[in-house]
């Protein structure tokens, strides 16, 4: 119960193009060679970053949530990675989390990026999801939440792994590397944080930099430019020992979030 096996899919994303995306992804991940128990997908891994929500827009039971249970079923592994979702007439950058068995659960990207306009198409989510998994306390949010660390500190019922999946942009890239390190110490777990690559339609480059850290900040997995598959395991005794050794987070400040 205390190993995970993890894969990660770095990958081209084709400019709002569903069909092309998922062809693309499914002829990827049919290189798993080994059984894994989870399968970690980018941001808006079906169209890319883009803010043409009316268009691209799908609901809970459409192309793409078909898609993930299939795949998920297929490998008989966790599947994840976000999607544009219209719901009661709202837009969603909407993470889905897929059980094998079609059930899934879902969190609401909290931080839209203001800079390219998605606060203005998309409805901001308000409630953080941590899941259960294996013995694992696992947090999973999206790409922009990696700047607030008070939406993702630890506290008293933490997690031990926190995932991002994004689409962050290499101008930032520095940004995103000093980011994940960060949250990494500060929360004493594993970080996976999951990245695109190549251009988008608006010309905006995405050089990759996905990663996975320890809970004492250390490199475990890091790729740039390239797309790939990796699959690898991580064992949550790390965690416990990190923080038996270096209790910081028994000093850590109590506080609530008003909004």
């Amino acid at each position: 119960m205390d190993l995970l096996k993890i894969t990660l899919l770095q990958v081209y994303l084709f400019w709002e193009n569903i069909d092309k995306n998922l062809q693309n992804i499914s002829l990827r991940l049919s290189f798993i060679r080994e059984k894994t128990d989870l399968i970690i997908l980018p941001e808006m891994f079906n169209t890319g970053f883009t803010m043409n929500a009316e268009a691209l827009a799908e609901n809970m039971d459409g192309k793409t949530m078909q898609w993930m249970k299939e795949k998920a079923a297929q490998y008989d592994a966790i599947i994840m990675g976000s999607l544009i979702i219209k719901e009661k007439g709202n837009f969603y950058n909407r993470l889905i989390w897929m059980n094998p068995d079609g059930s899934y659960q879902k969190y609401d990207k909290k931080h839209l990026f203001s800079l390219s306009g998605e606060d203005k198409v998309f409805t901001p989510g308000t409630k953080k999801l941590l899941v259960e998994f294996k013995g694992w306390k696992i947090s999973p949010v999206i790409c922009y939440d990696l700047r607030f660390p008070v939406w993702l500190r630890n506290k008293t019922d933490g997690y031990d792994l926190l995932i991002a999946v994004a689409n962050w942009p290499e101008k930032r890239a520095p940004h995103w590397r000093s980011l994940i390190q960060a949250r990494a110490i500060e929360n004493q777990s594993f970080i996976i944080a999951l990245n695109r690559v190549g251009h988008d339609g608006n010309g905006v480059y995405y050089c990759g930099d996905t990663t996975c850290l320890n809970p004492d900040g250390n490199t475990i997995y890091y790729k740039r430019d390239e797309e790939d598959l990796y699959t690898f395991t991580i064992n949550k005794n790390e965690v416990s020992k990190i923080r038996e050794e270096m209790p910081f987070l028994l000093d850590a400040d109590q506080f609530d979030i008003k909004k």
